[in-house]
């Protein structure tokens, strides 16, 4: 019994060796590998971006007021974790945006541990802020340039931007539209739109810490609200993933009151 068992087994793993061998096609047939050759060469970045507007939410995705995001936050230091269990973001967009790595509009960040404040950091428009309040040193809002970038998409084909497809890609083994655009301040931002349903799934750009990756997946709605949020936002520098933001909830144009975005005292606990 134990030899026809050990029989079976082995024939098993060999048929699954023999499943996950593929040797690579000749090239008359390299079309065969994902991603090999551009899908759909004839069609447009413009219409590709036109796609991927509307199955992120048509007018609601490309020109909202505000977005507020809740959920938690995995930060990674080598291999070590730290798991923010409260993080949550309030954002107040710009109507026009020419540089797409430059601090515009509002944003808030706060994150935290088991009560304990692990980041609080605002923008108010023209001054940056910390738990502390109100930064003395303001080259901080320098340091937006390694966050801002996700909004170029919406102003793609806006007067005094350009865009353009580059190869084909396949980001988490799901082949990607791969689409460069350029803003009027002449910066790069790199996007990756999902060929199978259009959802954006990529984004990078260069940053004073290095080159930035962004992959999103585990997109979800809610009911009656015309918007496609993405769950889980894994993040890179250089090619190591530093934080996973994982958005549980979100609310899209809700008015934000404007002391919202000026720190002026230390928040005791969340209040979200």
């Amino acid at each position: 019994m134990m030899k026809r068992f050990i029989g079976v087994l082995l024939v098993s793993t060999a048929c699954v060796g023999a499943a996950m061998a593929q040797p690579p096609p000749l090239a008359d047939s390299r079309e065969s590998m994902p991603a090999a050759v551009q899908m759909k060469s004839e069609m447009s970045a413009k219409a590709i971006l036109e796609s991927a507007y509307m199955a992120a939410g048509g007018d609601s995705f490309t020109r909202p007021q505000t977005l507020w995001l809740k959920g938690y936050n995995i930060i990674r230091a080598g291999d070590k974790e730290l798991l923010w269990d409260k993080y949550a973001m309030w954002r107040e967009y710009a109507s026009n945006k020419t540089d797409a790595h430059e601090a515009n509009g509002k944003v808030r960040i706060e994150g935290w541990t088991d009560g304990k404040l692990q980041l609080l950091l605002s923008f108010d428009g023209k001054q940056t802020y910390n738990q502390n309040g109100l930064m003395e040193d303001q080259s901080a809002n320098e340091m937006w340039a390694n966050s801002f970038g996700f909004g170029a998409i919406r102003h793609a084909l806006d007067d005094g931007w350009s865009q353009k497809r580059v190869a084909d890609r396949q980001i988490d083994g799901e082949p990607t539209y791969m689409i460069e655009l350029t803003d009027p301040s002449e910066k790069q931002t790199l996007f990756g739109i999902r060929q199978s349903d259009f959802a954006i799934v990529y984004v990078g750009f260069d940053t004073p810490r290095g080159w930035h990756e962004r992959r999103y997946s585990h997109f979800f709605e809610k009911p009656d609200v015309s918007w496609k949020q993405a769950g889980r936002v894994r993040l890179f520098y250089n090619g190591q993933k530093a934080n996973e933001a994982v958005w549980t909830d979100f609310e899209v144009n809700t008015v934000f009151d404007e002391e919202n975005f000026v720190i002026t005292e230390t928040p005791s606990r969340p209040e979200f």
